[in-house]
């Protein structure tokens, strides 16, 4: 501060220090000044570069919902090209199965007709072919049913004894036909399996173990590991290389020589699909020379309260049954319940065949007369239930699918209820659905694959008219 007694020096230097100080004090404000409008410049900047970047954001978001959009759009193309395929092979397999089913009892009736070996010899061949065609026709249905996105698979409980003893009556004359052993190994193993697709699962490695096995056995047991249990099949057959170990899992892929064993190549990949679709795992052991092992994985099922134990097995059966090396010895209930008395003569026997192609009804009535039996037929239930007004049959043939959205189930409903009498009754289907099997045991019926043979149809109507008859004899 300048006072009035300072000298001039004094006041020159105060005036100095004043000045330096105002100067230092507009220095920082210009400063601050300088460092705001910085700020004010880096967050306008800063602020552009995020308008800039939402604006791609939003660009990029609009771009993945128009290809999300893309991909809903060609997955829902897909699966309805999925469901298109199912339903073009379901109603492809009834229009080519029931020619086929016709032809081959037409050419059941030529076989027992014809005497010169030329001719013998050409109705052989054409069974073979005819064979054939079926093979591949159910082989490509049930890749097309284990690859639908739609197919529900359910586990249940299955008795892997019971399950040998169909395999057993399945393949038992197939083996001794090739001069080989077929041995089934003591289990009362329970597993948790889709009893359906287990079953056809073993089916296709029993199949391909008898078909490329030319000497020796073929033996099929269980063997538990912790909480699972191995399903194996053992050949004696000519092994497997390394490299061709992925290979016979492949579609229509055949490892004989030439081609000199019949079959479609697609066994072992209706066994992969099957297996991915119920969680099993496959294991394959084998060598050239030294025969293969085929393993399925199985979850052991808990056992069920108050279950019995099993019984010895009849003497009649456990000359195919053996104890696998390594494995336990397992109580098994060996009784075949496929077994039963000698078929009952059909001569003199009213059947009633409901069929709604002309080709079939003139098939199943000329192979049927033939037998002796006594025939009636009709083209739908309308049709049958007027055919019961004058004809009371002891039998029922049906076809599953009929016209207009009737069935054979409906047919078989209709007639008991109007003969008031449970009508013994044999259903034919080419449906691939597994569900008709239950549908089937529902209504206490027998179910047929088609195309059927003269030996199935014979024996199940067999069957069924012995079982009425000894119903009837129990009930006097």
């Amino acid at each position: 501060m300048l006072r009035d007694g300072d000298d001039l020096e004094r006041q020159v230097e105060k005036l100095k220090r004043i000045n330096a100080a105002l100067i230092d004090r507009l220095d920082r404000a210009d400063a601050s000044r300088g460092s705001h409008w910085m700020l004010f410049q880096t967050a306008a900047v800063l602020e552009q570069e995020l308008l800039a970047r939402n604006r791609d954001l939003e660009q990029a978001l609009a771009h993945l919902e128009a290809v999300n959009r893309e991909l809903a759009l060609a997955r829902e193309t897909a699966d309805e090209a999925n469901r298109s395929k199912t339903r073009f092979l379901r109603a492809a397999s009834h229009d080519l199965l029931q020619p086929l089913s016709a032809a081959k009892l037409f050419l059941s009736h030529l076989s027992e007709t014809v005497s010169e070996p030329l001719q013998v010899d050409l109705v052989t061949r054409i069974a073979t072919a005819f064979d054939s065609t079926e093979e591949l026709i159910r082989a490509l249905l049930e890749i097309s049913r284990l690859d639908s996105v739609r197919l529900d698979i359910s586990s249940e409980r299955v008795s892997l004894g019971r399950l040998f003893q169909r395999l057993m009556v399945d393949f038992q004359n197939d083996a001794e036909a090739r001069g080989l052993e077929l041995r089934f190994v003591i289990s009362s193993a329970t597993v948790m399996s889709n009893p359906v697709f287990l079953r056809r699962i073993a089916q296709n490695l029993i199949s391909n173990a008898i078909k490329y096995t030319r000497t020796g056995r073929v033996l099929v047991g269980a063997r538990r590991e912790g909480a699972d249990v191995w399903l194996e099949v053992h050949d004696t057959g000519p092994g497997i290389a390394p490299e061709d170990r992925e290979r016979i899992f492949n579609e229509f892929e055949r490892l004989s020589p030439d081609g000199e064993e019949p079959g479609t190549g697609l066994g072992l990949s209706i066994v992969r699909r099957a297996c991915l679709r119920l969680g099993h795992e496959i294991a394959l052991d084998s060598a050239p020379g030294r025969g293969s092992v085929f393993r399925i994985r199985l979850p052991r099922a808990l056992e069920a309260p108050g279950a019995l134990a099993a019984g010895p097995a009849p003497a009649a059966t456990t000359g195919a049954v053996q104890r696998l090396a390594g494995t336990p010895p397992d109580p098994l209930l060996m009784a075949d319940p496929m077994a039963g008395p000698a078929p009952a003569s059909l001569a003199g026997r009213r059947v009633l065949v409901v069929e709604n192609d002309a080709a079939m009804r003139d098939a199943y009535a000329l192979l049927l007369r033939r037998w002796g039996m006594v025939v009636a037929t009709a083209d739908g239930t309308q049709a049958a239930l007027a055919q019961v007004a004058g004809f009371v049959p002891e039998a029922l043939v049906t076809d599953y699918r009929l016209d207009r959205d009737d069935t054979g189930l409906g047919t078989i409903a209709a007639l008991r209820r109007r003969l008031g009498t449970r009508l013994p009754a044999l259903i034919v289907t080419a449906e691939p659905d597994p569900q008709l099997e239950a549908q089937a045991d529902r209504l206490a019926s027998a179910l047929l694959r088609k195309p059927v043979s003269e030996s199935e149809l014979r024996e199940t109507l067999s069957a069924l008219l012995d079982a009425r008859s000894r119903g009837a004899a129990a009930a006097e």
